[in-house]
């Protein structure tokens, strides 16, 4: 893996919210990289002192917020494109040796609009991004539509909270009736209409992270015992997303679920009943929160030729 061009910056801003065509920065890949950032845009700012440009393959893949699923997906897709490149957008430089030691090229921001991807993955959260929509708008403008752009949603948008059933097809919650869920749905509505899919994960969890993992460490907690909750597992997240990925389907909505909703005393009693975590839960108190969904993607493990790991999560509990 080749490191990357040693960069200096001059400063400017770019504003997302008022300008229609915001102007990318650009960032090398052959050497080892120094960015800053603006604190107030989270924009970079630079002034090369290489004119080689970096050169883009068909198979390599940008990465926007190179987390645990975003590492897990840049394992699968150099598992399934062995000489690709892989590159990781972030807000800021903390984890950049770490992707680096991974094989990830690390960038502070957006890349120039000239340095157009085949394959990009927006797995970045919306807490730390004030203008999300726009952001999504910005990783949609580096794809350059040969292969597939996909956007890691939640399943938050889908209108249920009587632990019904719900599949990639049912309504979503209107569109001024949270504010939460509006920052999703417009980011999805950016991806829908620039032609990328949208894969809406179940709850994503790994032995030390995840419902269960939170429900440990509070103990007891203020919260309804038979709210159903839906699990996906992240190393299956990063695999379907990759499978998704090779494809290049256009404008659709995908879901990722393990297909195996259980309660949350379901969930903690399997936990307890393992014998593999230090601590014990003990109690949920909860009577009058809402109620869940059963979520079910059947449609996209057909569309997608895909299953998963750990098919439940009482059977990643029996592998640990």
């Amino acid at each position: 893996m080749g490191t990357m061009a040693c960069l200096t910056f001059t400063p400017y801003t770019i504003q997302l919210s008022r300008s229609p065509s915001p102007k990318f920065t650009s960032f090398s890949v052959s050497k080892a990289t120094y960015l800053r950032v603006s604190q107030d845009a989270f924009s970079p700012t630079q002034e090369s002192h290489s004119n080689s440009n970096p050169v883009i393959g068909n198979h390599d893949l940008l990465i926007v917020g190179p987390g645990v699923l975003g590492r897990l997906v840049a394992q699968n897709w150099r598992e399934e494109n062995p000489s690709c490149q892989v590159y990781g957008q972030t807000m800021t430089s903390d984890h950049h040796k770490d992707l680096i030691q991974l094989g990830i090229n690390p960038s502070l921001n957006w890349t120039e609009g000239t340095h157009k991807f085949s394959n990009v993955i927006y797995c970045a959260p919306p807490s730390r991004a004030p203008d999300y929509a726009g952001n999504v708008r910005l990783a949609a403008l580096s794809w350059n539509r040969e292969g597939s752009f996909v956007f890691t949603s939640s399943s938050a948008p889908y209108n249920c909270n009587d632990n019904g059933s719900c599949n990639e097809d049912s309504p979503v919650v209107p569109i001024g009736r949270s504010p939460r869920v509006d920052v999703l749905l417009k980011a999805e509505n950016v991806v829908l209409e620039s032609g990328g899919c949208v894969l809406r994960l179940a709850g994503l969890y790994k032995a030390d992270r995840g419902a269960h993992n939170y429900y440990l460490e509070k103990g007891v907690v203020d919260s309804r015992p038979d709210h159903i909750l839906n699990l996906i597992h992240y190393e299956d997240a990063a695999s379907l997303a990759v499978a998704i990925l090779k494809k290049n389907p256009r404008g659709k909505i995908f879901l990722g679920c393990d297909n195996h909703p259980l309660s949350r005393q379901e969930m903690m009693d399997l936990v307890n009943a393992s014998g593999k975590f230090s601590k014990r839960f003990d109690k949920f108190t909860g009577t009058n929160d809402p109620l869940g969904k059963r979520l079910n993607n059947t449609r996209t493990r057909h569309e997608v030729g895909w299953e998963p790991k750990y098919s439940s999560f009482a059977h990643f509990l029996d592998t640990m």
